[in-house]
This record gives C-alpha cells, structure tokens and sequence, in this order.
C-alpha cells in the first residue's frame, strides 16, 4: 500500500516534463497491479490547480481534460482516495504537535501525513522532499 504525490500524477500527465516516462510508466503500472494505491481528494484537487494553471505550464490542460486523466485514475480497480475517519483530530493532533517545523504550505503536506498514518500507510511515491520531514513515512521518488 501506497500513496501517490500531486507531483507525480502531474509529471506522468506532462509530456514535457523530464521525468514523464519514468513516472507514466508507474502509473500505468500501478492501474494494472491487484493491491491497492491510494491519493486523497486534496492530492486530487491538487492536481487539477496545476495542470490548468497558465503560469505553470505553457500549454496548461483544460478542466474536462485534467478530468478525463482523473477519471481514468478512478476507474482503476485498485485505486482508492483516503479519507478522513472518526480518529482523524485525534492523529492530526499527534502529529501536528510534534512537527515543530510545520507552517505554511508544509501544512497541506501534513494533511496527507495525517491521512497516511491514520490509515496506517507508510509509503508515499513523491519528489518532494518535505515528506522526509515526517519520521514515520517513507518517501519513495520513482525518477531515482
């Protein structure tokens, strides 16, 4: 079990992107597999805000089109969203109050933190290194 970063759906989406083969391939090899790979709605979401934003690529995508990579996602039988559950305060307490160095937009990343650890997953395929913040999650970067 896993969860997939914003960055890397955004870069198996791109064909510019430099580490768009090595990440499209993941996908499509993660749509295939039996055991199942997770995102939450703000991973989601996420991906919707960069894929269409003009100042972030040259030729951003359309909503109906970033949609249609969405759905595809959505339509792999092994892929789920997490979601917040009844011990959510309860988590995001415990590691909101021992992450001194959380503020800012490091907040957005502990949300998926948060939902991580309530779910008991510990692997998040990211580039971003403000993952390794978090001593309880292993971040995986596919283009190494």
């Amino acid at each position: 079990m896993f969860v997939v970063d914003t960055n890397i759906l955004v870069y198996a989406a791109d064909e510019d992107s430099p580490w768009h083969a090595a990440c499209r391939a993941k996908v499509e090899e993660w749509r295939k597999q039996t055991p199942p790979w997770y995102a939450t709605w703000g991973i989601v979401y996420e991906f919707l805000r960069v894929i269409t934003h003009p100042r972030v690529f040259r030729k951003p995508w359309s909503a109906g089109q970033a949609w249609t990579f969405v759905e595809a996602l959505l339509g792999s039988p092994s892929f789920k969203l997490l979601v917040p559950t009844e011990r959510h305060a309860e988590v995001a307490v415990e590691v909101i109050g021992r992450a001194a160095f959380l503020r800012g937009n490091l907040l957005y990343d502990a949300q998926t933190a948060v939902l991580m650890r309530e779910h008991g997953i510990r692997r998040i395929y990211t580039r971003d290194t403000d993952f390794h913040r978090f001593p309880f999650l292993e971040p995986m970067d596919p283009t190494a």
